[in-house]
């Protein structure tokens, strides 16, 4: 038998992929007046806005059960309940750059990730080799654009 892993995230992540499902379920019923109205204007084969409003019912129900498989699979972390001196999921971490230049992160679940907010997956490449680290300890990561180097700071669990 299958066993399901769990997608470890944030509140606000779960509360962000709550509200696209939410967005998503009250189009529905647009999208099946669109369909209907398409549908009344004649010959369904060369009907460009019937075939438009198929092609996003398509789109909004594949992502509607790819968000209803997130969510019903989220193990909820709340980094506050969280100590020690290890990197783990949900703490906050300030880095040191080559130049000595701090960077902050939070290590998040996939879903939520957004590395311009400061927010990286613990699948990343970063989030990878900041999982189990501690304060002192050098970091060399390998991204797109070249090697990085890291040393981390502080972490903190807010």
């Amino acid at each position: 038998m299958a066993t399901v892993e769990k997608m470890p995230m944030l509140q606000m992540g779960y509360d962000k992929l709550n509200a696209q499902l939410r967005e998503l379920k009250a189009e529905r019923p647009l999208i099946v007046d669109a369909i209907e109205e398409a549908r009344a204007h004649g010959d369904l084969s060369e009907n460009a806005e019937y075939h438009a409003a198929k092609e996003r019912q398509g789109q909004v129900e594949a992502t509607i059960n790819d968000l209803e498989d997130k969510l019903s699979r989220a193990q909820i972390i709340d980094p506050t309940t969280l100590s020690g001196n290890k990197i783990v999921f949900g703490a906050t971490v300030t880095l040191l750059d080559e130049d000595e230049k701090p960077v902050q992160y939070q290590i998040v679940g996939q879903a939520e990730a957004d590395a311009k907010a400061g927010m990286i997956s613990y699948n990343s490449p970063l989030g990878r080799a900041l999982i189990g680290r501690e304060v002192g300890d050098e970091i060399e990561v390998s991204v797109p654009s070249g090697d990085k180097f890291y040393l981390v700071d502080k972490i903190a669990f807010i």
